[in-house]
């Protein structure tokens, strides 16, 4: 009776152990190789990274034209490495502009 509990729990940690294992994660690398573009003109901003596994995004920090009202963050939508993340942007002053990665 001892015996088959013994079994029973030994095989029970090692099918515990199997799923854990086979449950990790693979590991991804963030994007590198990235650069953003902006364009005040027509009123657009993109970011495009060349390498990696993960995601990015461009993102802009605009003040606006009152005083009063104060910055306009804009975020443009999550991208895997090799395509653009792309957003539209205000005719306010642009403060600054950067790649986000994850």
């Amino acid at each position: 009776m001892i015996a088959r509990r013994w079994a029973a729990a030994c095989a029970t940690g090692l099918l515990t152990a199997g799923l854990v294992t086979g449950t990790a994660s693979s590991a991804s690398a963030a994007p590198e190789n990235c650069s953003y573009q902006v364009n005040t003109q027509e009123r657009w901003a993109s970011s495009f990274c060349a390498t990696g596994t993960g995601e990015h995004r461009i993102r802009v920090l605009q003040k606006h034209f009152l005083a009063e009202v104060g910055y306009i963050p804009i975020i443009g939508p999550w991208q895997p490495a090799g395509t653009v993340s792309f957003t539209t942007i205000t005719p306010h002053t642009t403060v600054s502009a950067w790649v986000e990665t994850r």
